[in-house]
């Protein structure tokens, strides 16, 4: 009979933790959270000390059963749920169950805290207890009361100033607001033109480019050249006075180091795991729980990870040596520091966990272990393995160079280059980024020197226009989130995942869009409970509970504070806003039925445009845009018809943005990209007949595939080379280019392996 009772809360914990402890110790799960609220009126008491009414989870009674009769065997408890606020919330609400059904009698009860699932780790934490923390439980209760609170009175508003159905939260509806203030900003977006001008040149056989930096002695910045007639001049007395060449009147050369990003924390291995692998936030905490929990890697299930709660980036001194030997048989003494790294937390109130997320051995390779893990686990290990050895990994050196070139006396081009001297962290990991276009100065230039006469090969004169902010995709909004200090660590992915569930926003190509329900409530929220909404007062109100789980605030007073304004302002609200105030925004119009104004409604199926005479009038049409409110004609494709039916081509606008296609839609399913492919003149290896074409993706990226799809699918991601490969004798190669190794010529036969440098 064991005579100690561990309890966790999933039971994938449990099982590897029976592979540490030994038959004296009993492991169950308590299947997450065992008791809450209950779902009705009154859950919580403002008028009673916020008093606060609780019931058992009824999924998880048969767990609760389980565990008060293995402690009726047992002579010491253990409560080993996660060693969060969270967790410390479960191990209470089973605590205080327990009790009232007198199970505790005698018995000793420990908190333990597993902050990795190791043999040493849990056996440390086992000799180590602690008491139930009485802080850190009524911050979450005050947290909960606060969702709560908001929930139970709030929602009910909406459904009678919005819908039916409808729901806010204290922490969803500020991201909602972020969310719907950057599509304003996008619709009230006006673009600007400019235009740039650079030259081709050629110098040792290798070409490169040089951008416009100074016309007639003064500097050229974004908006110095604005419109065609300007820049066709500027071109112009360029031409003449380069007279076919530039000069290279200054060398500027520097050394750059690039320093490794810190380890993960809870926000930046969302951000990173949605940037390189493509996953949700919810979907990178999923699997990061499983890593944590352990997995049969051939000796038992065993815990990858540490625990992936956390917004720390401190590395256990044990976990430094092991990396940093690591690191030295593995990569040599050349890429070791020689003192370790150290990161510096930028939250004040890092208190969720003592360490980063980092594997809780060095040694555990991920390529070494693949075949163990599911691809999606693998994927994100690997990723915490490499960002976790490159962040004690010596600096990046790299060497920039950038050379000034004259044109005439008055004229300046410059071109940039880098190269990578010392790769060092890179060769393991290099960061990901949002929403940042990169400039073009990581090319490798030919070797000049002061004097050198350039030959051009053209000028490039180019028409733009600027961009307006770019819609959050999961990583950014991640960010902004963190920076704002709206939510913890362990809230983000739910509060991405509850906008979506209850249809507030939509995302698409990765970005997030309000939907016209999203827009209203947003605007609802912000006109009339505006503290509430306001990024400074949730990011205040979460410092506040952190002030209560490190004891230095109590929570019923806090409470207090919240609710006496909130509940005010909610019947002031309900009595003094009309719901048309909200759901209806009068437009410059007349109806064409009654004559009487038009207006922007709210239905079932998003905004559209009525009568405000309605139900005497029942005037309706659609609503085709923000800045449009009449049923626009699509726009016809001058001069091409459909080549299938020999309709008109019309511009239209689905998921992915505009695309040109058949007006006889859907009887003729014709399509294609508004940006016309590049034609590359080189014929299709796969099929002999087509033509390989430079096209887009709607990631902004691009690739070459044969314009015979979809009867050949052939395609490639770098730029072919009508050359035959002399290895295999494949019609063609790619060329690549990266900054350690400059451009390469390669075959793009995988199991052809051709490869040499460009010239």
């Amino acid at each position: 009979m064991a005579k100690n009772l561990v309890i966790v809360e999933s039971p994938a914990k449990a099982k590897t933790l029976k592979k540490y402890l030994g038959p004296d110790f009993e492991i169950l799960a308590s299947y997450g959270h065992v008791r809450d609220l209950v779902p009705k009126e009154g859950a919580v008491d403002p008028d009673n000390d916020f008093k606060m009414k609780y019931q058992v989870i009824e999924k998880n009674a048969k767990h609760v059963e389980d565990i008060y009769n293995a402690l009726k065997k047992a002579d010491v408890l253990y409560l080993a749920t996660d060693p969060d606020r969270e967790g410390e919330a479960i191990s209470w609400h089973l605590y205080e169950l327990l009790k009232a059904r007198k199970g505790l009698t005698d018995k000793p009860v420990h908190r333990v805290a597993f902050y990795e699932i190791t043999k040493t780790a849990v056996n440390e934490a086992i000799k180590n207890p602690r008491k139930l923390s009485m802080d850190l439980i009524n911050a979450q209760q005050a947290r909960r009361a606060l969702d709560y609170l908001v929930g139970f009175n709030l929602s009910p508003l909406l459904w009678k100033k919005i819908r039916r159905g409808l729901s806010a939260g204290r922490v969803q509806s500020p991201a909602l607001r972020m969310i719907t203030e950057r599509e304003l900003e996008i619709e009230a977006f006006q673009a600007q033109e400019y235009w740039t001008i650079d030259t081709d040149l050629l110098h040792n056989k290798k070409a490169f480019l040089a951008k416009l930096s100074q016309y007639n002695h003064e500097k050229i910045k974004q908006f110095s050249i604005t419109n065609a007639a300007q820049a066709q001049e500027i071109e112009t007395a360029l031409r003449n006075a380069a007279n076919g060449f530039l000069l290279v009147t200054k060398i500027t050369k520097t050394q750059r180091k690039r320093n490794p990003a810190a380890p993960f924390t809870t926000s930046t291995l969302q951000q990173e795991a949605v940037r390189k692998l493509g996953f949700t936030a919810q979907r990178a905490m999923r699997t990061a729980q499983q890593l944590y929990e352990g997995i049969d890697i051939g000796d038992g299930a065993q815990g990858l990870i540490t625990y992936m709660r956390t917004d720390s980036v401190n590395l256990a001194q044990e976990a430094v040596n092991e990396i940093r030997n690591f690191i030295a048989e593995n990569y040599g003494a050349k890429d070791l520091p020689d003192q370790p790294q150290i990161y510096k937390t930028k939250s004040k109130n890092a208190q969720e966990a003592h360490e980063a997320i980092r594997p809780t051995s060095a040694y555990i390779v991920p390529d070494q272990i693949k075949d163990k893990l599911s691809p999606e686990q693998y994927k994100l290990y690997n990723l915490i393995w490499q960002r976790t050895i490159a962040c004690q990994m010596i600096h990046a050196t790299l060497h920039q160079v950038a050379i000034d070139l004259s044109c005439g006396a008055e004229n300046l081009f410059r071109a940039n280059g880098s190269t990578i001297a010392n790769p060092g962290f890179i060769r393991v990991y290099q960061e990901d980024s949002d929403d940042i276009v990169a400039e073009k100065d990581d090319k490798i230039l030919p070797e000049m020197k002061e004097g050198d006469r350039i030959a051009i090969t053209k000028f490039i004169t180019q028409q733009h226009f600027t961009e307006p902010p770019p819609r959050y995709s999961e990583a950014s909004l991640v960010k902004a989130l963190e920076e704002h200090g709206i939510g913890r660590p362990s809230t983000y992915a739910t509060i991405i995942s509850t906008l979506q569930q209850r249809e507030y926003v939509t995302l698409e190509a990765k970005r997030f869009r309000p939907t016209d329900v999203g827009r209203i409530v947003a605007k609802f929220l912000t006109a009339y409970f505006t503290k509430y909404v306001d990024y400074d007062f949730t990011a205040t109100l979460e410092d506040s509970l952190d002030a209560v789980a490190r004891g230095e605030k109590p929570w019923v007073p806090l409470l207090a504070d919240f609710w006496k304004p909130f509940i005010a302002l909610i019947k002031h609200t309900e009595t003094n806003v009309q719901r048309s105030e909200i759901t209806q925004e009068a437009i410059d119009e007349k109806c064409p039925k009654c004559n009487s104004s038009l207006s922007i409604r709210l239905g079932k199926r998003g905004r559209f445009i009525g009568c405000t005479s309605y139900p005497n009038c029942d005037y309706t049409r659609n609503f085709a845009g923000a800045d449009d409110a009449t049923n626009a004609a699509p726009t016809v494709v001058e001069g091409r018809t459909c080549p299938e039916c020999n309709s008109d081509l019309v511009i239209k606008e689905g998921k992915y943005g505009k695309f040109i296609g058949c007006s006889g839609y859907p009887k003729c399913r014709f399509i294609e990209s508004l940006d016309k492919p590049e034609d590359t003149n080189i014929t299709c290896p796969s099929c002999k007949k087509g033509s390989l074409m430079k096209r887009k993706t709607r990631y902004k990226t691009f690739f070459y595939a044969c314009n015979a799809y979809p009867a050949c699918k052939y395609a490639v991601k770098y730029p072919p080379i009508d050359e035959a490969c002399p290895n295999c004798q494949w019609p063609i190669l790619i060329e690549k280019e990266t900054k350690s190794k400059g451009k390469e010529k390669m075959c793009p036969q995988k199991e052809c392996g051709y490869i040499t440098q460009a010239d």
